[in-house]
């Protein structure tokens, strides 16, 4: 009996060797075995993390188990917000804290990575952690320039890792359902679209400060230009302001047009590809009445229509209003109408950052993929070149250049500073 109970443990150990995962309910209910766990390391402390961590330890398969920040106040608070969590859930030990990115790619307990940087550090952080074999989470816009988007893009697919973009509109119902009705044609045909999204980026000429003495600014600063330190750009406000700038972000523009221009992608069925022409108003200081046209002719304008930051779609047989706060047709009786089991119908996901948890762990693309966030992205970039430069833009989305315009094409990318590199 002996013998047979040696050879019984034996054969058992050698099958279970081979299973990656272990069955949660073998182990008993509530319990998340260690090779069942998706740890995560946040890099980019700031407002919008705080939601993320908050959002992504209420998962019972993740944990946030390591951030990164070069201002040591924000370090801190993320130090005090885990220490809570991990007394809330049961947890013991506490949470890594590092300056270094670099520290937490080196951790081979850790899973995923979510990049909620400023825009202008969101490539090159995300690379690096593919190339440490890392999934990524990466905050709209997922890119700062258009060949950024690529280069993160090629990274996914060689180092085939999977990357969510922070376009989180994705997965709300109501969104979804607003992107069904156009997509099954409840609208007619779709003529023109309507678009609030803020103000394009301006270059930052803000007057000197001193840096306070919890930033480290050069490694803030990163591959961007150095310049001065001001408290606008960092500390200003809930949600600071370096997104006005073209140095670090693109604007409210780019900040809330990667999910509203993404949302118009969606609905029109355009996420691999994008409009084929920007027409900039020539007045220089307007920051409305940009045309973007795909080509099939349906024309977008970014244009104030009173509603905040939405989207208005114009069909051939009624209207639709979408934002977070409203969602409303003409006829009226639309937003409740029942899709028919012939419909169309799109990703289902309920949790954005479940669902980038989810596609890693099956090796499955997630609902706002490396790909979809590249072309929304790509779609804020070239709008703000268009106010820039207040010329019409022709654009190649298969070759992704601009047709005879050497100038718009320098433009795709940007030079940084040493000794920061992008690269696969």
């Amino acid at each position: 009996m002996k013998t047979d109970r040696r050879e019984f443990i034996k054969k058992t150990t050698a099958s279970m060797a081979g299973l990656a995962i272990v069955p949660r309910h073998v182990l008993g209910n509530g319990y998340t075995a260690p090779s069942d766990r998706f740890n995560v390391g946040v890099i980019g402390i700031g407002a919008q993390s705080k939601g993320l961590i908050k959002r992504i330890s209420s998962i019972p398969e993740a944990r946030v188990i390591a951030g990164c920040d070069v201002h040591q106040k924000r370090l801190a608070s993320f130090g005090k917000l885990m220490s809570e969590q991990y007394k809330e859930y049961g947890i013991k030990g506490e949470a890594e804290s590092h300056e270094d990115y670099h520290k937490i790619l080196e951790n081979k307990d850790i899973d995923g990575i979510v990049v909620s940087t400023p825009d202008h550090w969101h490539a090159i952080p995300s690379i690096d952690a593919m190339k440490a074999g890392k999934h990524v989470y990466c905050e709209k816009p997922m890119s700062h320039t258009i060949q950024e988007g690529r280069v993160m893009q090629k990274a996914a697919e060689k180092y085939n890792r999977v990357l969510q973009t922070g376009s989180m509109q994705r997965s709300r119902a109501d969104f979804r359902k607003a992107c069904e009705l156009v997509r099954n044609g409840y609208l007619g045909k779709i003529e023109k679209v309507w678009v609030e999204v803020g103000n394009p980026s301006a270059p930052c000429d803000l007057p000197y400060e001193p840096t306070p003495d919890y930033l480290n600014w050069d490694k803030w600063s990163g591959p961007a230009p150095m310049r001065s330190y001001h408290n606008v750009i960092v500390e200003s406000s809930w949600f600071p302001n370096w997104r006005w700038y073209r140095e670090y972000g693109g604007g409210i523009l780019s900040d809330w047009g990667a999910h509203m221009f993404d949302i118009i992608q969606w609905a029109l069925g355009m996420d691999h590809t994008g409009p084929v022409k920007y027409v900039a108003p020539i007045e220089p200081t307007a920051s409305r009445k940009l045309k973007m046209y795909y080509e099939n002719g349906v024309e977008v304008e970014h244009r104030n229509f009173g509603r905040g930051f939405a989207v208005r779609f114009f069909g051939s047989e009624g209207t639709m209003d979408i934002s977070r706060s409203f969602f409303e047709t003409t006829p009226k009786e639309l937003v409740d109408i029942e899709l028919k089991s012939t419909d169309q119908r799109l990703y289902v996901s309920e949790s954005h950052e479940n669902d980038w948890i989810t596609a890693a762990k099956n090796g499955t693309k997630p609902i706002c993929d490396v790909e979809i966030g590249h072309r929304s992205a790509t779609m804020c970039h070239i709008a703000n070149l268009a106010y820039e430069f207040r010329r019409p833009l022709n654009w190649d989305p298969v070759k992704e250049e601009f047709i005879d315009d050497i100038e718009a094409n320098f433009r795709r990318g940007k030079s940084y500073r040493k000794p920061y590199e992008l690269k696969l």
